[in-house]
């Protein structure tokens, strides 16, 4: 799905990103982890094409990114903060979004009912708890059944119900064949979803692979305690 060599991004005199190698395989949840300033935003931003970099490549489906947005159209994105028009409501937000990609896509309303969503659409966005602004921005992401879905601290002020139902819904898009790319510091969640992580340090790929692989090599039984051996192996090196 997306192959990304020798990726290279400076802002300023300060190299975020240093020379990035990894695979994101299809049909499959990958986390990006990493202590602050490791560069996963700035990866993630390169993905989708909101960064340029200053060297290296991405493919996305065997296709090169760079002056063509079109590859976009295929991404759901959730960012962990979302702007949006302050004077809408949710349900005009997403009647917006779908004229402008043709009036195709189709509403989750699955989701809205467990989220219990449904009331707080027709309320000013600025009027809106955080909470329920992230189940916006959820319905938003996979609103036109993206053949990617990214997401940044997706779970981040929701209730343990709506966590629970935005999980579910995630991995029933995985079963579905939807690749997706997140990134969150909730160990036991990442746990539950991922089935690859990605773990950056000071711009470089600490570790690529599989979940189970990196408690293996670890001798680890759980991934927060994995990750933290390969900070201190990465660290010492």
């Amino acid at each position: 799905m997306i192959s990304v060599s020798g990726l290279v991004k400076r802002f300023g005199r300060l190299e975020i990103l240093r020379g990035i190698d990894l695979e994101v395989r299809p049909g499959r949840i990958t986390a990006i982890v990493g202590p602050n300033g490791a560069g996963k935003t700035t990866l993630i931003k390169a993905l989708l094409g909101l960064v340029r970099p200053d060297g290296g490549r991405i493919l996305f489906g065997g296709e090169r990114v760079g002056d063509d947005p079109g590859y976009r159209a295929r991404i759901g994105y959730m960012p962990q903060i979302a702007r949006f028009p302050e004077n809408l409501t949710g349900a005009e937000l997403l009647a917006l979004l779908r004229d402008l990609r043709g009036g195709a896509a189709r509403v989750d309303g699955e989701l809205i009912a467990r989220f219990g969503l449904a009331p707080q659409l027709d309320k000013p966005l600025r009027t809106l708890s955080g909470g329920t602004r992230q189940k916006v921005n959820a319905v938003m992401a996979l609103l036109f059944d993206p053949e990617l879905l990214v997401l940044d601290e997706p779970t981040a002020g929701l209730d343990p119900v709506s966590s629970g139902a935005l999980k579910d819904r995630l991995l029933r898009e995985r079963r579905e064949g939807t690749t997706l790319i997140l990134t969150s510091h909730i160990m036991s969640e990442l746990e539950e979803l991922a089935d690859d992580v990605v773990f950056l340090l000071d711009g470089r790929v600490g570790y690529a692979g599989a979940v189970h692989e990196l408690k293996v090599q670890t001798r680890q039984l759980n991934l927060e305690r994995a990750i933290a051996q390969i900070m201190l192996r990465v660290e010492a090196a």
